[in-house]
């Protein structure tokens, strides 16, 4: 059993950074995938970035070049670097794993439904 526990977030003002944590357990599988998701009041989940098992990443369009996913695997410590905030990146923000999975991370930027284990979720705000 994964387990995802996300910390850090908060209210931050357009323009400024914000790095939000999720503290991994439990993932023993060779292939998986890593990401961050968010879902804004009455939109769609949307995924943000991934990371797979062989360290590849992909973003979406809305936050290519502003937000990385750094990771530390010593500590199984996944992290999402927001930086350049802006006022539509105000959301829930989910860490999730699907593992095991082989899925091609273009295909899973693209199912934001797919993983199968969830955190909680932590709110960001970005204040105009």
């Amino acid at each position: 059993q994964v387990q995802l526990m996300e910390s850090g977030g908060g209210s931050v003002q357009a323009g400024g950074d914000l790095k939000v944590s999720c503290a991994v357990r439990g993932l023993i599988y060779s292939y998986y995938y890593l990401g961050w998701f968010r879902q804004a009041p009455g939109k769609q989940r949307e995924a943000v970035a991934l990371i797979a098992s062989d360290d590849d990443t992909i973003y979406s369009e809305s936050v290519k070049g502003r937000f990385t996913i750094p990771r530390d695997k010593a500590e199984n410590i996944l992290y999402l670097q927001m930086n350049s905030r802006k006022p539509e990146d105000t959301a829930m923000y989910y860490c999730a794993a699907d593992a095991p999975s082989t899925m091609a991370l273009i295909q899973a930027l693209n199912r934001p439904d797919e993983p199968n284990f969830w955190g909680q979720g932590t709110q960001v705000t970005v204040s105009s």
